[in-house]
């Protein structure tokens, strides 16, 4: 199984979110992470949707996309080297005595404190899937008490043509994660 990072151009209109994710969940596709927002023209959105499956799902999946009406453009973002991110709020236990090492595991990870309270803080991280994962389990220890993801993002590393990513063939050549 290979994790495929999809990013969907569609009109911005009422619904198309739901159309989208319906689409996924009646052909039995997993959506492991999907975020949307504005793109760069006006009146569009861009999707970035992570599945996991084999190729052939990846294809079914794309054909099924283009049929619905709203969707402009696919391209499969991990099918070249690419970036992708995710933002991280975490709200931890800080008592005074416990500050010292969350201070230095904020900084070891290029994180933030955007919150301090008595008793605790809110913290910012950004970075890949891997590294949020792994700042989250150095901050168990300490008392995770809330914590929210905001899911991946993604785009090509290519030059973008036409202020699009490039169109890379489903199922294309191995990818590179920053």
């Amino acid at each position: 199984m290979k994790r495929h990072t999809i990013s969907v151009l569609v009109n911005d209109h009422p619904g198309v979110l739901q159309r989208v994710a319906g689409l996924f969940g009646r052909r039995g596709f997993n959506i492991d992470s999907i975020t949307v927002g504005e793109s760069e023209e006006a009146g569009l959105s861009r999707m970035v949707i992570v599945t996991t499956g084999d190729d052939k799902l990846l294809e079914q999946a794309n054909k099924q996309l283009h049929k619905l009406i709203d969707v402009i453009r696919i391209a499969e973002v991990s099918a070249s080297p690419f970036v992708e991110r995710e933002l991280a709020l975490i709200r931890v236990s800080a008592v005074a005595r416990l500050r010292p090492d969350l201070f230095g595991i904020v900084e070891a990870f290029r994180a933030s404190i955007v919150d301090i309270g008595a008793d605790t803080m809110i913290i910012q991280a950004v970075g890949d899937q891997e590294k949020i994962d792994s700042f989250i389990g150095l901050l168990r220890p300490y008392g995770i008490l809330e914590l929210t993801r905001t899911g991946l993002t993604a785009m090509s590393r290519e030059e973008a043509v036409n202020g699009l990513p490039p169109f890379a063939a489903i199922g294309g050549a191995g990818r590179y994660v920053e």
